[in-house]
């Protein structure tokens, strides 16, 4: 088995789709790498991965937002394609195994505002910790626990 591991940010929201009655959470996480060239010069290279979560589990699918970074592990595809000047293409595409939330961006509203540390959901289990929440009064009983999830 090959497995591939990706930490990178969200590109767009992610889409829940159902294919021949399964559900089916597609994403795609975009990695930077920062370097020097031969020349001394700062480059950055980003590499896109397209994903596809096949999973009866789609409760992670509303913080899967623009701009989230995540941990994803799967099992890597190299995909063709012919593109519009008559040369092949290639994509990078990971069928997932787990992903874990690793926070998203605090600026303008990117990424639903979620930005919670060593938070995740996987195929064997469910969610390790919930969302951070951001109320900035205390609950009508007071003594609510934000732990339970909604789903």
């Amino acid at each position: 088995m090959i497995k591939l591991q990706v930490i990178g940010n969200l590109g767009k929201d992610c889409v829940t789709n159902t294919v021949n009655g399964k559900n089916v959470i597609n994403f795609n996480v975009a990695h930077t790498e920062k370097f020097k060239d031969a020349q001394g010069n700062q480059k950055d290279k980003t590499i896109w991965v397209d994903c596809a979560y096949w999973t009866e589990r789609t409760g992670i699918a509303p913080y899967l937002r623009k701009g989230t970074q995540v941990y994803v592990e799967g099992t890597p595809e190299v995909r063709t394609y012919p593109k519009n000047d008559g040369t092949t293409g290639a994509s990078l595409t990971l069928r997932v195994l787990s992903v874990q939330l690793l926070g998203g961006r605090a600026e303008g509203g990117e990424g639903g505002g979620y930005n919670a540390g060593n938070s995740g959901y996987n195929s064997g289990g469910g969610y390790n910790a919930a969302p951070a929440q951001t109320a900035s009064a205390p609950a009508a009983g007071g003594n609510e626990s934000y732990d339970d999830l909604p789903f």
